[in-house]
C-alpha cells in the first residue's frame, strides 16, 4: 500500500500529529491504529476529508450524556476538516440489533422507525456541525438487494464467524433460540460503510463486532480500502457503575430541564469527573491536563470542579443564561437549604382527601413524583419525601395536606400545593 506518511512536508506531518492526538484522546480501541496515520494522511495530502460513520438505533431516540460520547469524537473529527455520516437504521431497525440482548428482539415497524427517527436531527445538532453531517437512510440500499444479493452476503461470513459474538455465543450455551435474521443484522450495519465508502466507523466498545464487520465485507466485496474501527468507552451513570441508561435512572439527559441537568451533574462521583469532562465535553486536551494536575496537586478542589462541569453541560444545551440561573438554582436551594425561587403548583382536588389526608405512600404519585405506589413507598420509607421541610417515614400515615404547603421529593423535585374546592 502506498505511504501517505512519507509524502508529508514537515508542516503536514505537525498537522497529521496533531490530528492524531485529538483523535486518539479518550478512545478505548482504535483498529487497525497503524492505518489511522496513512488515513490522515492521505487527507491531508489530497485535500479530501475523510467519511466518518456512525449508525444510529432509531429504537432510542432520546440521547442522554452517555450517547454524545461517540457524538464529541464525531465533532472533532469535523472540527479537523473531516466530513460525517449519519446512518439512520430505518431498515436494521425493523430486526433490532441483538447486541447485549439475551432474546431476540421485537421487530419494529416502519411506523415506529420513521416516527422514533423524526427526533433524531433535532438532538444531534445541538453538538454536530449541520454543514459537515450528511443524514442517510439505510432502506435507501438494503431495501434495493434482492433474495440473490442477501445470499451472496451471507456468503462472505461463516456461522462460525457470527457465533464469535459473546451475546450470541451465550444464547447458544444456554439453548436459548438465535434466529436467522439475526445474524443479518451485523451484516446490513456493515454494508452501510460498503454502500457509503466509510473511512472511519464509530461506536462504542459493545459495537465492536458489528463495526469490524464493515471491515471484512468492505474487503470481500473489493473497495479499494477497508475502514478504520473507533470504539469509545462506555461512561458509566450516576450510580458510578452500570452503564448510563434511562432505565436504570443513572443519566443525564440532554434535554433535561438546566437545573436538572445541573444538579444531577453535581451528583457525578469524583473518581469519574475526570473521564465525564474528556469524553462528554469541548474541553481541549491542554485544558483537560491543567484540570487533571490542579485537581492532583489541590490547587482545584473536586466540588469546584464539578460545579464547572455542571455549568458546562447546560450551556452546551442550554445556553449560558440558564447555565447561570441554574448555578444560583442549585446554590440556593443545596448550599442554603432554602427553597427555589420559582415553586411549580399544583392542584391538588379533594377527591384524593380523605376528611383532608392523604397516605403518605400515596401523595409522590398524585403529585406525579413516583411512576408506581411501590416507588412511592420506597421513597417514603427512604426519606426522600418532604413537606414544609419535614421529613416523611411512614407509606402508611396519612398525611393532612393544606392549602400553600411545600411538598419536596428528593433534592430536585418541589411543588406547591393548591387545594381545588371543586364545584
Amino acid at each position: 500500500m502506498e505511504s501517505w506518511v512519507r509524502q508529508l512536508s514537515d508542516e503536514q506531518k505537525r498537522e497529521l500529529d496533531r490530528q492524531l492526538n485529538i483523535i486518539r484522546r479518550g478512545t478505548a480501541d482504535i483498529v487497525p491504529e497503524e492505518a489511522l496515520a496513512q488515513k490522515i494522511a492521505s487527507s491531508i495530502v489530497t485535500g479530501k476529508p475523510l467519511k466518518v460513520k456512525l449508525g444510529l438505533d432509531p429504537s432510542a431516540p432520546d440521547i442522554h450524556i452517555g450517547h454524545t460520547v461517540v457524538l464529541h469524537k464525531l465533532r472533532q473529527f469535523q472540527d479537523l476538516g473531516h466530513e460525517v455520516q449519519l446512518i439512520i437504521g430505518d431498515f436494521t431497525g425493523r430486526i433490532g440489533d441483538p447486541t447485549g440482548k439475551s432474546e431476540t428482539r421485537k421487530q419494529l415497524t416502519e411506523e415506529d422507525v420513521k416516527r422514533n427517527a423524526a427526533t433524531y436531527e433535532k438532538q444531534l445538532y445541538k453538538l454536530l456541525d449541520p454543514q459537515k453531517t450528511q443524514f442517510y437512510f439505510n432502506s435507501a440500499w438494503l431495501q434495493r438487494l434482492n433474495f440473490e444479493d442477501a445470499l451472496q452476503l451471507a456468503g462472505k461470513v461463516t456461522a462460525a464467524r457470527m457465533l464469535e459474538r459473546d451475546d450470541f455465543a451465550k444464547r447458544y450455551a444456554n439453548r436459548q433460540p438465535i434466529h436467522i435474521h439475526e445474524f443479518f443484522y451485523p451484516l446490513m450495519q456493515g454494508y452501510d460503510s460498503v454502500s457509503l465508502e466509510s473511512d472511519i466507523e464509530l461506536g462504542g466498545t459493545d459495537q465492536t463486532f458489528n463495526i469490524l464487520m464493515g471491515r471484512t465485507l468492505q474487503s470481500a466485496l473489493g473497495c479499494s480500502s477497508s475502514q478504520i474501527a473507533i470504539l469509545m468507552p462506555i461512561l458509566e451513570g450516576l450510580d458510578g457503575s452500570q452503564k448510563m441508561s434511562k432505565s436504570l435512572g443513572n443519566y443525564i439527559g440532554i434535554d433535561d430541564s438546566p437545573n436538572d441537568m445541573f444538579g444531577k451533574a453535581m451528583s457525578i462521583p469524583d473518581e469519574l469527573m475526570l473521564k465525564y469532562y474528556e469524553l462528554s465535553t469541548p474541553i481541549s486536551n491542554d485544558d483537560l491536563l491543567l484540570l487533571k494536575k490542579g485537581l492532583e496537586n489541590g490547587e482545584i478542589h473536586p466540588r469546584d470542579a464539578k460545579v464547572r462541569l455542571a455549568k458546562t453541560y447546560v450551556q452546551m444545551y442550554h445556553g449560558e443564561q440558564a447555565a447561570e440561573q441554574a448555578e444560583r438554582h442549585f446554590a440556593s436551594v443545596f448550599q442554603h437549604r432554602s427553597l427555589p425561587e420559582d415553586i411549580e403548583e399544583f392542584s391538588l382536588s379533594r377527591d384524593h382527601l380523605e376528611e383532608g389526608s392523604i397516605p403518605a405512600g400515596k401523595l409522590p404519585v398524585v403529585l406525579g413524583f413516583a411512576a408506581s405506589n411501590s416507588e412511592a413507598k420506597r421513597s417514603v420509607t427512604q426519606g426522600a419525601v418532604r413537606i414544609n421541610g419535614k421529613k416523611l417515614s411512614d407509606p402508611y400515615e396519612p398525611i393532612r395536606i393544606q392549602h400553600g404547603d411545600i411538598v419536596q421529593s428528593g433534592k430536585r423535585k418541589f411543588v406547591k400545593i393548591v387545594i381545588d374546592e371543586g364545584h
